[in-house]
C-alpha cells in the first residue's frame, strides 16, 4: 500500500507526476516485474493500471504492508 512520494527537492516534477498517476496514501501498489539482474524497468501495479517506472522514480514512493497498524 503506498504510504506517501517523497519529493527529492521542493517542486520536484517526478513526484509529483507520480502522484497524478495515482501514487497517493491508501493505494494498493505491487511490484509485477524486474528489468534482468536489477536493472530497469520495474513493472509496477497500481489499482488495475500498471506502469513501468525507473528505479530512481520508484525509490521515491514509500510503501508499508497493508498488515501494519
Amino acid at each position: 500500500m503506498v504510504d506517501r512520494v517523497d519529493d527529492a527537492h521542493a517542486s520536484d516534477p517526478i513526484a509529483q507526476r507520480l502522484r497524478d498517476l495515482g501514487f497517493v496514501a491508501g493505494e494498493p501498489v505491487r511490484v509485477v516485474a524486474q528489468g534482468p539482474l536489477g536493472a530497469d524497468p520495474l513493472l509496477i501495479q497500481i489499482g488495475s493500471t500498471r506502469f513501468a517506472l525507473r528505479r530512481k522514480e520508484a525509490e521515491r514512493v514509500r510503501v508499508q504492508s497493508e498488515n501494519a497498524g
